[in-house]
């Protein structure tokens, strides 16, 4: 759960600040943004993980302990993930007439306050059922750091069938936990759905 929430939140600040900047007047800043979803969202997350746990601490000089591992592996979940949420906000952004963006600069608001104020609170209620999937994709990503010694349900098949526990009762309980945590997701995308479908 840690890696999920962890990670969401790394995601989601990052993903709203790099969906800005894909819709940034400034086209240095468009092209970094794009730069970055288009690098990241096409390698594949288990090469991201590979790069964090293997190439990333040499250069740092860190040493694998517990916290580093499980630290590297929110950063890589959040970096990854972060994409996706960005896509997400800059589909939503664009749902947003841009008249009320032009009318916003007019009143002599800058690009920060046009977002903050005006564009980003509207997006994120277009963007409720596609940013939900991609927590949900999340949460599912967690599983991928089990391969590289970072405790999270998907190693606790390993951790329990080497105590002599069943493994496919082991299995079959993972299964049910993630399908629990999946469907409180959906309730809460419900939940968030009708909540400003009333205050629209």
């Amino acid at each position: 759960m840690i890696l999920f929430f962890a990670g969401g939140l790394v995601a989601l600040i990052l993903g709203i600040i790099v969906g800005a900047m894909r819709v940034s007047p400034v086209p240095i800043a468009r092209t970094m943004g794009a730069l970055y979803v288009n690098t990241i969202r096409n390698t594949p997350l288990t090469l991201v993980f590979f790069a964090f746990a293997f190439a990333l601490p040499p250069l740092l000089g860190l040493r694998l302990t517990g916290a580093v591992s499980l630290t590297l592996a929110v950063a890589a979940l959040g970096i990854y993930t972060a994409t996706y949420v960005a896509e997400t906000i800059r589909s939503g952004i664009n749902t947003v007439p841009v008249g009320q963006a032009e009318a916003a600069r007019a009143l002599g608001l800058t690009f920060g306050q046009v977002m903050s104020v005006v564009v980003l609170p509207q997006a994120f209620r277009s963007v409720i059922p596609p940013m939900m999937s991609v927590f949900i994709a999340l949460l599912k990503n967690t599983t991928v750091a089990a391969g590289f010694s970072v405790v999270n349900l998907g190693a606790a098949r390993n951790y329990l069938s080497e105590r002599g526990a069943n493994p496919m009762m082991v299995i079959l309980w993972v299964m049910v936990i993630f399908v629990v945590l999946v469907l409180l997701l959906a309730w809460a995308q419900r939940a968030l759905e009708n909540k400003w479908r009333v205050t629209r």
